[in-house]
């Protein structure tokens, strides 16, 4: 299953200036030092304070795939505060945001006109204003059938509707059956 979330907090990774501590003992000792101790770290990756604290020394190596999978995803979540906070503001004042998809799009409009729904493939260009949405409603909490609402309203403006030039009685963008996701700022 695709996830919005997931695929914004990608593009926004591709900003950054260095890479991500790679072995489990880095790792660990970088969660570690932006937590401020072993127990938060032992409480977020749910093992206990002992095995961080091994981890941390280098004398556990390895980590089973799913808590490697844990690790990685908290140790990129918190990686380079300040490069991702610029590139989502870059994102959300100037640049805009790059959406590739492979999906199942249609549209609700009015009687006579043709809006079945079917597979489509869009590299779309959204508008500096949908990135920032996008990105606040990331930063708010929003569940993912939000943020593919955002991503469907502005594939309705840009892509349909072509900013206004066009379709302008459209009222409803589906967009269902994501193949493939992927965001670029």
């Amino acid at each position: 299953m695709i996830l919005f979330g997931d695929r914004l907090d990608a593009a926004v990774q591709k900003a950054f200036t260095r890479p991500a501590p790679k072995s489990a003992g880095a790792q660990m000792r970088y969660l570690v030092k932006q937590l401020k101790g072993t127990k938060p770290v032992a409480q977020m990756l749910r093992i206990s304070q002992r095995t961080v604290e091994r981890y941390v020394k280098d004398q556990i190596n390895k980590p089973r795939p799913e808590l490697a999978a844990r690790l990685e995803h908290e140790v990129k979540k918190r990686w380079q505060p300040q490069i991702r906070a610029k590139a989502r503001q870059a994102a959300a004042t100037t640049g805009g945001i790059v959406i590739d998809t492979r999906a199942r799009l249609g549209y609700t409009a009015p009687i006579g006109s043709t809006d079945q729904d079917r597979i489509r493939h869009l590299t779309v260009a959204l508008p500096p204003r949908y990135a920032a949405r996008l990105f606040d409603a990331q930063q708010a909490g929003a569940s993912d059938q939000q943020l593919r609402e955002i991503a469907a309203e502005a594939l309705k403006e840009v892509y349909f509707q072509d900013s206004s030039r066009r379709a302008g009685s459209l009222e409803e963008v589906r967009f269902t059956d994501i193949e493939y996701l992927e965001f670029d700022l």
